[in-house]
């Protein structure tokens, strides 16, 4: 293998890529009729307001250290509720595909649960848990759940059985046969999972920060340019969340992408 091809692609040789160039087709053309608009004035510009403006508050805000700061906030607060629903959702998710008990008395109770809306939750957790921390942490990792459940339990239940049966006749335990044979089979299927479940967790994330107690956060910053009618505040905070939530869709298509690599040779 050359260095050449060995070697990360920079962002020059990603832009050469016609499938990247054509995803920026619809970007630029919105950037291009938001400039127009309200350069000419076509619209209420107090209501949508030039894009100079945004810049010029993004790079106030970057100067201070207040984008920075909110914006850690928002991302640990989400990291740290998908990582908590994923887990907990990989454990119910191999409970309920290795064991016809374990899916007849979750399953039912499971799949009624996913059809209440996510959003639907917060008044309940708001009387359990307050509007603080732990509620919005909760929330989150409520979104990243329900994926890592349906996908793990997919994964491990298309394990083929005569995988099973070989594993058996080298003398595995459950446990070996879990660990060494189910998840390995089932791993495309939990990462595409916990791909869901960055993307769900981080708009719980942004919803969380939204409708629970006001806290250090993205979502805090729109709430703020709302309050004082600065809409080049709130349109920051939607290009941040934008971003950030295409950034998290890119690292785990990465992930997921070196996941099935790793698995292809023993295929």
């Amino acid at each position: 293998m050359s260095s050449a091809a060995a070697g990360p692609r920079s962002w020059l040789d990603s832009l050469r890529d016609p499938k990247v160039r054509r995803g920026l087709v619809l970007p630029v053309v919105l950037l291009v009729s938001w400039d127009l608009l309200t350069r000419f004035q076509l619209v209420n510009t107090r209501l949508l307001v030039r894009p100079e403006k945004v810049i010029d508050v993004a790079y106030k805000e970057l100067t201070e250290g207040a984008l920075v700061t909110q914006l850690g906030y928002s991302v640990a607060r989400d990291l740290g509720g998908a990582l908590l629903g994923t887990l907990v959702g990989i454990v119910v998710g191999t409970i309920m595909g290795t064991s016809r008990l374990g899916n007849r008395l979750i399953g039912p109770s499971f799949h009624a649960a996913k059809q209440v809306a996510i959003f639907a939750w917060i008044p309940l957790m708001s009387v359990w848990l307050g509007t603080g921390e732990l509620a919005k942490i909760v929330f989150i990792a409520l979104a990243a759940f329900y994926p890592v459940v349906l996908n793990t339990f997919e994964g491990i239940r298309a394990v083929q059985p005569q995988h099973i049966e070989v594993a058996k006749v080298f003398g595995f335990n459950r446990f070996q046969v879990l660990f060494r044979v189910a998840f390995p089979s089932a791993a495309p299927s939990i990462f595409a999972g916990f791909h869901l479940a960055l993307i769900y967790s981080w708009l719980a994330t942004i919803g969380a920060e939204y409708l629970l107690a006001a806290a250090p956060g993205v979502g805090n910053l729109m709430i703020d340019g709302r309050e004082t009618f600065r809409m080049d505040k709130v349109l920051l905070g939607v290009l941040v969340v934008g971003v950030v939530g295409f950034a998290l869709s890119a690292l785990a298509t990465r992930l997921e992408s070196r996941v099935v690599r790793w698995r292809a040779p023993a295929s």
